[in-house]
């Protein structure tokens, strides 16, 4: 194992997504709005000196938003999916030791000098990418966090030699891993510093945390008891749920909704190589308006035999709509969740099944997946996921897909 684990944190990762192919937009003030452009989940260090909150809903803005000139971006999942990837396969040059924690943080082994890797690591995922990152570097990944978070007020790069300083500097409340319950608890017992935390005793801390917080006491003491997960580990679900852009009422529209869910959900397992032997599905009505009639449920559907093709999931799930769905409702949002999940090349047979027919499935979903990879997501879909879509979630400010889609490539003329 490397001598040195380092942290490397993408700077604001979704507006520098929106920078990367928009270079105007650097030093400007940029938001990203959540589903349905709701609310902020993304900041640019402009908008943050602004003093507008996380989570802050955009029509509480509006005038600030108009009296900065506040740049504003529905989100992109797709871009900045792909752009994550691009990041962390940088990473993979540096060291084999790669841990992917987040869709913009990842933990890795550094060899040799530390603080050398790092700034290089930085520089070339900048040059690569065109995305900034922080790298804090140090013993455990408890003070790698520590590190990375004086990285990003400071240089951009910052290697814990001796963290005494930085932990007696750090409130207890924002180590890696203690919440706000553990927080106020550890508080009543006069530990107020991450440095106090540290310089416990194990037996005491035991009894007040167990074993997790004798673990987080030894990585803050520099003493590594939280390996690098090289190899993910196999997701136990998978879902997918919108809210819709405007209320649902029709049981056709909320079909089609949930079987472009359940083909998105398909899609996911199929590339994670797993098949899936239960499907949920799920609706509910706008809670946020107790004077309308409010209703939720759920319905679950057990497969005969474990499955990954989009028909079958759809299917499934278009049986639950029809057990689920009551008139006179204004539905909000559905999703689709697939459990059960394992290895798609370990499945119990069924001795109903036909064989063939599942071979040519699996062949025309192979086909289904090849074409929206090569032509972008959407390209070739169910005719149950409909066409014209007026339900879907609000995304009006969206950028291109500059990386996914042909049409969308940028032209430089």
């Amino acid at each position: 194992m490397s001598p040195w684990i380092a942290l490397v944190d993408a700077n604001n990762f979704y507006v520098s997504c929106e920078r990367v192919f928009n270079p105007q937009l650097r030093g400007k003030p940029v938001v990203v709005l959540s589903n349905n452009d709701g609310n902020i989940v993304a900041r640019s260090n402009e908008v943050k000196a602004l003093g507008i909150p996380m989570g802050t809903p955009i029509f509480q803005v509006r005038s600030q938003i108009r009296d900065h000139n506040i740049q504003v971006y529905s989100s992109n999942y797709t871009l900045y999916g792909d752009l994550s990837q691009r990041v962390m396969q940088t990473l993979e040059q540096f060291s084999p030791e790669l841990e992917v924690y987040s869709i913009d943080e990842a933990f890795l082994g550094v060899p040799g000098d530390g603080e050398a890797v790092a700034q290089q690591l930085r520089s070339t995922v900048q040059q690569w990418t065109g995305i900034p990152v922080s790298v804090g570097v140090a013993t455990t990944k408890t003070l790698a966090k520590v590190a990375n978070h004086i990285a990003k007020k400071s240089t951009g790069v910052c290697v814990l030699t001796d963290p005494s300083p930085a932990l007696a500097a750090l409130p207890v409340g924002e180590i890696w891993g203690i919440g706000h319950r553990l927080s106020d608890r550890l508080h009543r017992q006069g530990i107020l510093t991450a440095l106090q935390l540290r310089d416990v005793d194990l037996p005491w801390i035991q009894q007040l945390m167990g074993i997790v917080g004798v673990r987080l006491v030894q990585e803050l003491r520099g003493i590594p008891c939280l390996p690098l997960e090289l190899c993910p580990m196999p997701r136990k679900s998978c879902c997918v749920s919108r809210s819709f852009g405007r209320p649902v009422t029709a049981i056709a529209e909320l079909k089609e909704a949930v079987a472009t869910y359940g083909a998105r959900a398909a899609a996911k397992v199929r590339r994670d190589g797993l098949t899936a032997g239960v499907v949920t599905v799920f609706i509910t009505t706008n809670r946020f308006k107790p004077d309308e009639p409010q209703y939720a449920n759920s319905a679950v559907v057990q497969l005969p035999q474990p499955a990954n093709d989009t028909l079958t999931l759809v299917q499934a799930a278009l049986r639950a709509v029809e057990r689920l769905y009551r008139p006179g409702y204004q539905y909000k949002k559905a999703g689709v969740l697939l459990t059960e999940l394992g290895p798609a090349s370990v499945v119990q047979g069924d001795l109903f099944s036909d064989p063939a027919q599942q071979n040519r499935r699996g062949a025309l979903m192979r086909v289904v997946d090849s074409l929206n990879q090569q032509f972008g997501a959407g390209t070739v879909f169910c005719a149950a996921e409909g066409l014209q879509k007026d339900w879907q979630m609000r995304a009006r400010l969206r950028s291109p897909g500059y990386t996914t889609r042909w049409g969308d490539l940028l032209v430089v003329e």
